[in-house]
């Protein structure tokens, strides 16, 4: 497996790979509607406009996309980042690919030079989220009114 930056040829890919996850994996956990409208709004174009403001990296293995994360900063702080479009294939689950995504994420300039790194997680990714060692946010263990927990990790 190879993690590597993502590349503008790359969107059509990982635009399919989040529709897919979002289709088999998180669709046990949310109402089809909200799974609909977010599997619209994932388009090429979307994933492009994404990785324009943040250092977005995929995994790859036998030449197919497996898993994308992103990182960027949290509203434009300097000492906090945040975590965007973290999906891996549902048959590549439980297999290694999210926690060499997260290592890689968490070894990029964005956050290296923060002291707090955020992720709104899904009722799917939390389990993994905890297990990579983030916690609720303020303690809140609510879903907000984008059905997301709100996730945090200091670092030292």
């Amino acid at each position: 497996m190879i993690i590597r930056r993502f590349e503008e040829t790359d969107a059509p890919k990982v635009s399919d790979l989040i529709r897919e996850t979002l289709r088999i994996s998180n669709t046990l956990d949310y109402p089809a509607e909200i799974m609909e409208e977010l599997i619209r709004r994932h388009t090429p174009e979307y994933v492009l406009q994404r990785a324009g403001w943040t250092h977005f990296y995929v995994a790859e293995e036998n030449d197919q996309l497996i898993g994308c994360g992103a990182i960027g900063p949290y509203w434009d702080k300097e000492d906090e980042s945040s975590l965007f479009s973290f999906f891996v294939r549902p048959d590549q689950q439980r297999k290694g690919v999210g926690a060499a995504i997260m290592r890689a994420l968490e070894n990029d300039e964005y956050a290296l030079r923060a002291k707090r790194i955020e992720i709104p997680a899904s009722i799917t990714g939390l389990p993994f989220y905890q297990k990579m060692g983030y916690q609720f946010k303020d303690g809140k263990n609510q879903l907000d009114e984008e059905r997301l927990y709100r996730l945090e990790k200091f670092r030292a």
